[in-house]
C-alpha cells in the first residue's frame, strides 16, 4: 500500500537522508515530500541535491523551498552573498562547491530554481517550510516569503489554549482552513523536543538535523515515524551548523 511520507529539514546531511529512507522502507509507490531546508549546514550539500534530481526519477516526489534553498539559489545564480548566511550554514556550502563542476552547478540552479512554494493535497493538507500570514490561505499571501521565511504560524500554533476546537471564535483563521499544517523551519529542539511535535492541526517535522538532533521522515496518515542517528554521530569530524 502507497504511503505519503514527509521528510524535514536536511541540511545538507546525506548520510541521515539515506538512512531514513531505508528505515521507512521506502518504495517508488511510495509520494515524498520535503519539506525544504535540503541545504546549509553539513558538507553534503552538494551531493544532497544530486540525490534529491536522481531519486525524483524513480519516485513521486514534491520538493518545498526553504529559505536555506532561496539563499543559496542567489548565491549560486547571481553570486549574492551575506555574512549572516554564511554563519547559519552558508560557509559550509561555499566552501564545498568549490570542487563542484559548472556543469553540475547549472542542474543545482535549475533544480532549485522550480521548487513548490508549498503543497496542498486532496485531503486539504497543506505542506509548506515555514508557515503563511494571510487568514485567507497561502493562495492570498501577499509576501511570498513568508512561506520559506515565517515562524508566526508556528508560534500561534504553540501559544494555543489546547481545549479550543476549529469553531471556536478564538481558533486562529489560518490553521482553521486546512485539515492539517506540516511545517519545518523551526527546529522543536528549541523547546526541548527530539521528536514531531503537534500543537492545534500543525505538525512540525524539523527535528534538529542542522545541529545535535536527527532527521525524520513521517507517515502523514498514521503519524508513524523514523529517524536516523544524531547527525553528528554520522559526521563526527564536522560541526554543522552553530
Amino acid at each position: 500500500m502507497s504511503r505519503t511520507l514527509v521528510i524535514g529539514d536536511i541540511h545538507g546531511g546525506l548520510k541521515a537522508l539515506e538512512q531514513v529512507l531505508e528505515r521507512a522502507k521506502v518504495t517508488p509507490g511510495d509520494k515524498l515530500i520535503f519539506l525544504g531546508d535540503f541545504v546549509d549546514g553539513w558538507n553534503d550539500t552538494p551531493k544532497v541535491v544530486d540525490f534529491l534530481i536522481e531519486l525524483e526519477q524513480t519516485h513521486d516526489c514534491i520538493f518545498i523551498r526553504g529559505n536555506h534553498e532561496e539563499m543559496v539559489l542567489r548565491w549560486l545564480s547571481e553570486g549574492e552573498d551575506n555574512e549572516e548566511w554564511r554563519l547559519h550554514g552558508g560557509q559550509s556550502t561555499v566552501e564545498v562547491y568549490e570542487t563542484v563542476h559548472e556543469e553540475i552547478k547549472g542542474r543545482h540552479i535549475d533544480f532549485l530554481t522550480r521548487l513548490n512554494d508549498y503543497h496542498l493535497d486532496d485531503k486539504n493538507r497543506l505542506f509548506v517550510h515555514a508557515g503563511f500570514t494571510n487568514q485567507k490561505g497561502v493562495h492570498y499571501e501577499y509576501f511570498k516569503g513568508m512561506y520559506c521565511w515565517d515562524r508566526t504560524l508556528w508560534e500561534a500554533a504553540l501559544a494555543m489554549d489546547k481545549t479550543l476546537s476549529k469553531k471556536d471564535l478564538f481558533y486562529p483563521k489560518r490553521l482553521a482552513l486546512y485539515e492539517e499544517i506540516f511545517i519545518g523551519h523551526t527546529p522543536v529542539t528549541r523547546i526541548g523536543y527530539s521528536v514531531p511535535v503537534n500543537r492545534a492541526n500543525v505538525w512540525n517535522v524539523d527535528t534538529g538535523a542542522a545541529f545535535k538532533g536527527r532527521l525524520t521522515i513521517m507517515d502523514v496518515d498514521t503519524k508513524e515515524f523514523w529517524q536516523s542517528k544524531p547527525l553528528p554521530e554520522l559526521y563526527p569530524n564536522e560541526r554543522g551548523r552553530n
